[in-house]
Parts: structure tokens; C-alpha cells; sequence
């Protein structure tokens, strides 16, 4: 593996074109050896197979996406959400990963009580934490982007995830940093900070922000190096905060699942040498720097 790729994931749904199989050996024959995998096409093909491919083909899994969406208010159904991260709990530790990604749901049908909502979800880590914990996986709060608050994700800021997170052990509960959900707040490199000096950054991940977002927003997450994102300063932020595991990529773009998926996973990895590894070139003192091409 290229030293390059050594911290490179690549998040599932970022080729969610191929098949786990296909994942797998294109992960292989491109040097990468890091996936996160996520629950749905991991179900599909059965856990114990997947864990049986990704161990075959030598790869570590460094998340699994995703549990949460434990805010609601009915019993029935907190109950039935409560019973899922529990399976999803036991299918991180069955693939071998550590980090189970929680993302916490939005707000019930008709309500508007935002800090209820966040309170429903501290109940139930207080639930998940411990039985998480016994089975060897932590769980990462993610933080949306603010337009998600409403339907699906009411935790929008690094400082909501770790006040939550901090009513537990860190290595029950941190948080993800994902920085196509905290790029725009300018109070996230302290939160970072906060989060590294208690050991609760669980995950890294990394996605561009592109503009116009497509209609439903939803999968809008911009290639590295195609929007307004700066990839280094935030691997710097985490990096500062102690953080020294893998870094994963994690798109949701339409146009990238039209194309062929191991043409996007090389042209990913290749973005995140350019755009995350490698230093800028910065002219010596003295240089004289071209002018702009005229066209």
C-alpha cells in the first residue's frame, strides 16, 4: 500500500454503485486497505459474509453507518429504535469495526422542541453506551449540517454532539467530524480541540461542499478539490487535537454513482493525495510566480 493511501478509507456509499464484492477487490487492486461499510448493503449480503470478505481481502473497517434516529416520542417506536441499534451494535462488532456512526433523527411529526428531542437522545445512549462498550464499539455522535435539523438529524454542531457525548465515558461515546457538516461553523477547531483532549474524535470523515445543492440536498457531497472546502486545514485541526486514525471519504453525489465505481474509488484516492496529503507548493522567498494563462 502506497504510504500515500495508509489512512485513506473509502466510505461504501461513496461507490455505492459496486457491489460489496466488487468493493472489495477494487479496494485490493488499487492498494487501498480501509472501507467503511454501511448496514444496509452489508444486510443484503449477509454480515457474516461481508465479514468473512472484507477479513479474506485483508481490509480494515473502520466504521459502520449508521445507527441513531432515537427521537421519538412514541413508545412503540422508541422501543423498535432502540432494538435496531442494538443489531446495529452487534453487526459493527461482527465485522470487526469499533466505531458504530450515530446520526440522532430530526424532529417527531408536528413538534418543535428541539432541546426535547436531543434529551430523548441522551436517554437512549444511556442505554446503547454501556451495552456498546461491552461488545468493543464506541459510538460517534455525528453532527448534520443545520438545513438537516428538522428531518433528520437535530445534533447540528460539534459543541451539541460532545455535550451529549460528555455525559459518558470517551470510549463509550464521542463524536464524528465530518467536514462537509462543519466546515461553515468558525466555533468547530475549538470544538475539535475540546473533543481530542478528552479522546472522543471516533471518526474523520471528509466530503467538498458544492453549490447549487440538488433538489432533497441530500446527496449533495462534492468531490474533494471540487468545492469550497479546505481538506488540509481541517486534517490539521484533528491532527492538532491528537487524532491519528483513518480518514474516510464519504459522497453522496448522483453524478459520481453514474459513472463507473472503479473509476470514481481511483479518481477519490487521487483526490485525497492531492487535496489531503500532499503540502501545497508555496513559491520560495524571491520566486517569481507566473502570470495567469490569457484565454
Amino acid at each position: 500500500m502506497s504510504t500515500d493511501l495508509a489512512r485513506f478509507s473509502v466510505n461504501q456509499m461513496t461507490v455505492g454503485q459496486l457491489s460489496l464484492p466488487e468493493l472489495a477487490d477494487a479496494c485490493v487492486r488499487s492498494g487501498i486497505g480501509n472501507v467503511g461499510l454501511w448496514r444496509e448493503p452489508v444486510r443484503a449480503y449477509g454480515v457474516e459474509a461481508t465479514a468473512r470478505l472484507v477479513r479474506d481481502a485483508g481490509l480494515t473497517v473502520t466504521t459502520l453507518c449508521r445507527g441513531g434516529f432515537l427521537t421519538a416520542t412514541d413508545p412503540v417506536e422508541r422501543a423498535e429504535a432502540l432494538g435496531d441499534n442494538h443489531a446495529a451494535v452487534d453487526e459493527a462488532a461482527a465485522l470487526g469495526t469499533d466505531t458504530l456512526v450515530l446520526v440522532s433523527g430530526g424532529l417527531p411529526a408536528g413538534s418543535k422542541d428541539l432541546h426535547g428531542a436531543r434529551e430523548r437522545v441522551a436517554d437512549a445512549l444511556a442505554v446503547l453506551a454501556p451495552y456498546a462498550a461491552d461488545r468493543g464499539v464506541r459510538l460517534a455522535i455525528e453532527p448534520l449540517h443545520p438545513m438537516y435539523a428538522a428531518d433528520r438529524c437535530v445534533v447540528s454542531t460539534l459543541a451539541q454532539a460532545l455535550d451529549l457525548a460528555e455525559r459518558f465515558p470517551a470510549r463509550q461515546v464521542g463524536v464524528t467530524v465530518d467536514t462537509y457538516h462543519v466546515w461553515w461553523d468558525d466555533r468547530a477547531p475549538a470544538q475539535i480541540a475540546r473533543a481530542g483532549a478528552a479522546g472522543r474524535i471516533h471518526a474523520f470523515q471528509l466530503a467538498d461542499w458544492t453549490t447549487p445543492l440538488p433538489e432533497g440536498v441530500l446527496n449533495g457531497r462534492g468531490q474533494l478539490g471540487d468545492g469550497a472546502i479546505d481538506m488540509r486545514e481541517w486534517k490539521g485541526y484533528v491532527e492538532a487535537a491528537g487524532y491519528t486514525g483513518c480518514v474516510e471519504v464519504e459522497l453522496f453525489n448522483e453524478r459520481l454513482w453514474a459513472r463507473d465505481g472503479r473509476e470514481v474509488l481511483a479518481e477519490t484516492a487521487e483526490r485525497f493525495v492531492e487535496h489531503v496529503v500532499r503540502r501545497k507548493e508555496i513559491p520560495e522567498a524571491g520566486a517569481t510566480i507566473p502570470p495567469p494563462a490569457v484565454s
